[in-house]
């Protein structure tokens, strides 16, 4: 947060479950009772209030005595201004967290951004919804990681430049670097390419802009409002 905000960031982001570590990957459920949670969350807000810098974080949540897997943005005021819950669950998330409804978009410096986590990235009906709504940037925190990973990361690269083309958003992706990164941490922009990346541990820089469309962009965005009409 300290070299953040010495760069001068506006919002920094971390990855799929940051704050507690992944379970059962880099960590066990029954090691993140509820108050130490709470106790993490009440941390960072202080964190982004002391150095006046933006905070998208994952982690464990516990609400309502139902458990998710969340994504929170903190104001430079410490101030939470947006939730987002996984709501692609599989396998142990499943059997460990509730699915999320919150749409996860909020509005900072002008900018429309929308959240999804890690499994949220094979389901393009996810993103059309972000579409629908105008967002200029998705961030994609994630924590998915393996020993051997050369097709699987070209598999989820590939989503994500699709995602990022399809809906002519940009997208910011947000990986753990506990093992070999089956995702990269990258920022595509919004014809799916690739203009930032890191496979190491260190604060990754994007000046986020929305440039005006070209030819390609303005074909991709006037069918898919023509067949969102037909849908409804």
């Amino acid at each position: 947060m300290k070299t953040a905000a010495e760069r001068r960031a506006r919002l920094v982001c971390f990855q799929e479950c940051a704050l507690t570590g992944y379970p059962p990957v880099e960590t066990q459920m029954e090691n993140i009772p509820e108050e130490r949670c709470a106790a993490g969350i009440r941390a960072v807000s202080a964190l982004a209030r002391e150095w006046g810098v933006c905070i998208l974080l994952g982690t464990v949540l516990y609400d309502g005595g139902r458990r998710y897997n969340s994504a929170l943005v903190f104001d430079e005021n410490g101030e939470e201004i947006c939730r987002y819950d996984k709501r692609a669950l599989w396998g142990w998330d499943a059997e460990n967290f509730t699915p999320g409804e919150r749409d996860g978009v909020f509005v900072l410096d002008g900018l429309s951004i929308g959240i999804r986590i890690c499994f949220d990235v094979r389901f393009p009906e996810l993103f059309r919804t972000l579409f629908d709504g105008g967002t200029q940037l998705c961030v994609m925190p994630f924590c998915d990681t393996a020993m051997q990973y050369p097709e699987r990361r070209r598999v989820l690269t590939g989503h994500l430049r699709t995602r990022a083309s399809e809906n002519v958003m940009q997208i910011l992706s947000v990986n753990s670097l506990s093992r070999c990164p089956a995702v990269p941490t990258a920022w595509f922009d919004r014809n799916g390419r690739i203009v930032k990346q890191t496979d190491r541990e260190r604060l990754l820089l994007c000046d986020v802009t929305v440039p005006e469309e070209d030819f390609g962009m303005r074909g991709r965005r006037v069918n898919a409002a023509l067949f969102r009409e037909k849908r409804t």
